[in-house]
């Protein structure tokens, strides 16, 4: 998959925002119809994204479209709209505050109606359920294995913390009083474990203090930790920020290399068909070798080059 280091997040209802963002250097971009926009304004912020996704000017970013959850009256509207407006250009949909799999298997089953009726590749688009609430969590699982559409599992940090009451009005900082630790621990790891089973990226929610980019940088920084792929961008001045932090430095990227060359050398024949090999001050192994694919995979995704001259090690 492509990366998602940055994910902008842009109100489907403000035209300015749209075309500002076609020039910005994020990996994706989701034209929001849910949160962002009032329920007055759906309607009109359909035909600007619709009309936005058609006009040149689009970089390599992935376009995505957030639709409300199916709990409303707008979801069928939205996505019938967007698909048969612009189906063609669209990456995926974003489907917030998931709760089980039916409401996954409802959106494969829409928009393979619509992808046959407007000439499309059935199965082109991506769905991206987003994980919002206590119920989402405990069915996880389902979710992500409703539909081979699935490409990501998202993190939704406020409506989540609402559903489980967490003390806290400050979303993607730590509660008061949570002094040891991360309150979001349990959550994240859920998401990501359940990411990687089933061969998914997982993308972490916003931060919405968008002008304290250290606080951004803190709280991107603990989920990238983690493994996390990406993380939601509010404002521009978050766009550097994720993508920094969600690509490897330069040191670990070279060495990662350097770790994969050595290990295809050693193992051959003409190395010594060797399992195990000292590079500088370490062993590797096969399982040094998984480690460093990630981390060159990531790294050649971010369109990082090698900087070193490939040691193979003794």
């Amino acid at each position: 998959m492509k990366p998602r280091r940055s994910v902008l997040a842009v109100p489907g209802s403000s035209q300015k925002m749209i075309a500002k963002a076609k020039g910005l250097p994020v990996d994706a971009v989701f034209l929001d119809l849910e949160d962002a926009v009032a329920p007055d304004a759906k309607a009109g912020a359909r035909a600007n994204i619709v009309a936005a996704l058609n006009e040149p000017g689009w970089g390599e970013q992935l376009r995505v479209v957030r639709v409300n959850d199916w709990t409303t009256e707008w979801t069928y509207a939205d996505v019938i709209s967007v698909v048969d407006g612009a189906g063609s250009v669209i990456d995926a949909i974003l489907l917030p505050k998931v709760t089980d799999a039916g409401q996954v298997r409802a959106l494969d089953l829409l928009l393979t109606q619509l992808e046959k009726s407007a000439g499309l590749e059935v199965g082109r688009i991506g769905i991206e359920p987003q994980i919002e609430n206590a119920l989402g969590l405990r069915n996880i699982d389902e979710i992500a294995t409703a539909s081979p559409r699935v490409q990501t599992l998202v993190f939704g940090p406020a409506d989540f913390m609402a559903s489980i009451n967490m003390r806290t009005l400050t979303v993607g900082e730590q509660p008061e009083g949570y002094d040891v630790g991360d309150a979001y621990h349990h959550i994240l790891m859920t998401i990501l474990l359940t990411a990687r089973a089933h061969g998914l990226q997982a993308i972490d929610g916003p931060y919405l203090a968008v002008r304290d980019v250290d606080g951004f940088r803190r709280a991107a920084a603990r989920t990238a930790a983690l493994g996390f792929d990406g993380k939601w961008v509010l404002h521009p001045a978050q766009i550097d920020a994720a993508n920094e932090i969600f690509s490897p430095r330069q040191a670990d990227y070279d060495k990662a290399e350097d770790i994969l060359a050595a290990y295809a050398f050693h193992t051959s024949t003409a190395g010594g068909a060797r399992g195990a090999v000292m590079l500088g001050d370490e062993m590797i192994d096969e399982a040094s070798a998984k480690m460093a694919q990630v981390i060159a995979d990531k790294g050649r995704a971010a369109g990082l080059t090698r900087t070193t001259n490939g040691r193979i090690g003794l």
